[in-house]
């Protein structure tokens, strides 16, 4: 392989990061020059340590919407799905606690984070064809955050009503509507939803790093109603092959057209704002480099973290599965690497930018969401923010996790925040006003907080 050295030294430098951030396994897969690599290191499970290599299962997360999405895509060329028509065309019955966003919601604002109500409900409906169908009629206690297409926050319940839609309109459960248009087409033969397929298989078990030690995080499976938010589990070969799909004109590597050329750009196609300078397609997470393109997603679950991106215009793919929380930040300094020893992306760090306590006053207070609150006060002059987990998942009634300690912030622009403190080091935040110019969200880890 030409780039042997380069592989080699992104390997060098996970095996480090894995060291400093006490994450037991990872893998990863690299596509440069048509050229491609994968491999493995560390353990599956601190219990019962088998090696990680590139065919070992993780779970990857909300990469998984992108599989939605793709799924979706193939209805609509198949005629059974419209992108613009309201969701109640194909649930008649969907309420929310917001009729209007009920009634004008479109299935294209499913797949671009825009809908606007609560986003990170979880809640185990049984493991039943119908979980799904009982998860969307719960769904009509979600409170609105904010106006239909107003303001951009993640948006894990509005995938999973994604899911339904894709059963009513194809007459089929969720799962099999994935397989039997995406999975098998695409030739992803170690790529996976039901846990039962999972288990007869080398896979990873999640874990929690806590005072330096990795431990064996539990429940291991999503309920059967998230699964189209987030329950696919692939391993890092089957992710480039993924990758390779996305970067091509449609045609699996069977030869078999899958989806058309100006699908696959569609879903790559800017048509909504995303935080941070990003855009997002259908489903797609899209940013600009100069003339380099950057396709992206990723995922969480209980202790596994997924990287997932590509470069169409430069032929370039990297995946990065991990089995431990603090993954995130293996996986935020790894990209930022690869990105730059590959396709010399190396953007400057924000600047602080000196502001003192009267300045700062109108940003400090309360803000809330489902999964965590955020305090910012001052101390000592310094902003600081400590977040606060309120629990709810990998299930609503699941417990809060350790409390991290506070970070410092700082600004880098006007209604622009960066953390400097692990775990939050680097992660980057935005306060949104309303129309009267007044401060009504903080937008941090891609989900809007309301403020008190």
């Amino acid at each position: 392989m030409k780039h042997t050295a380069q592989y080699e030294k992104l390997g060098a430098f996970i095996r480090d990061a894995m060291a400093r951030f006490s994450v037991p396994g990872v893998a990863f897969g690299v596509i440069h020059d048509g050229e491609e690599y994968e491999t493995g290191f560390g353990v599956t499970n601190v219990r019962h340590p088998l090696p990680v290599d590139a065919d070992t299962l993780f779970q990857i997360g909300s990469t998984t919407k992108t599989f939605t999405a793709t799924t979706a895509m193939r209805l609509v060329e198949a005629g059974q799905l419209d992108l613009d028509a309201p969701v109640r065309r194909y649930l008649p019955d969907f309420k929310m606690q917001d009729e209007q966003t009920a009634a004008h919601v479109k299935v294209r604002d499913l797949f671009t984070h825009t809908a606007g109500w609560a986003g990170d409900y979880f809640d185990d409906t049984g493991n039943g064809d119908d979980a799904l169908a009982e998860y969307v009629r719960r769904m009509a206690d979600l409170p609105q955050q904010a106006p239909l297409g107003a303001v951009w926050s993640y948006n894990n319940a509005a995938f999973s009503l994604a899911g339904r839609v894709i059963e009513a309109a194809h007459g089929t459960t969720y799962e099999k509507a994935l397989t039997d248009l995406v999975l098998k087409p695409l030739g992803l033969s170690m790529s996976f939803i039901m846990p039962t397929d999972v288990m007869t298989h080398r896979f990873v078990a999640g874990h929690i790093v806590e005072n330096g030690k990795p431990k064996v995080a539990a429940p291991w499976p999503l309920a059967r109603s998230a699964h189209a938010a987030g329950a696919i589990v692939s391993t890092a070969r089957d992710q480039m092959a993924y990758a390779r799909f996305h970067m091509g004109d449609g045609t699996a590597a069977s030869g078999e057209r899958v989806l058309s050329a100006e699908s696959i750009k569609l879903m790559q196609t800017p048509i909504a704002d995303a935080p941070l300078g990003e855009r997002m397609g259908i489903s797609w997470f899209v940013q600009d480099h100069g003339d380099i393109r950057i396709v992206r997603h990723g995922g969480a679950t209980k202790g596994q973290l997924s990287a997932f991106m590509f470069s169409p215009t430069h032929g370039f793919a990297l995946t990065v599965l991990t089995n431990a929380d603090r993954g995130a930040e293996l996986h935020r300094e790894t990209v930022a690497f690869a990105l730059k020893e590959f396709l010399g992306i190396d953007p400057p760090k924000p600047q602080a930018v000196p502001m003192d306590a009267d300045a700062l006053s109108p940003y400090l207070g309360a803000y809330s969401s489902q999964l965590m609150n955020c305090e910012l006060y001052l101390q000592d002059g310094q902003m600081m923010m400590q977040a606060k987990p309120n629990g709810g998942f990998p299930s609503k009634d699941t417990p809060p996790g350790p409390t991290p300690p506070p970070t410092r912030m700082v600004f880098i622009g006007a209604d622009h925040v960066m953390a400097l403190d692990a775990p939050h080091t680097d992660l980057q935040g935005e306060f949104l006003r309303g129309a009267d110019g007044a401060i009504v969200w903080f937008r941090f880890g891609g989900r809007i907080r309301v403020r008190a």
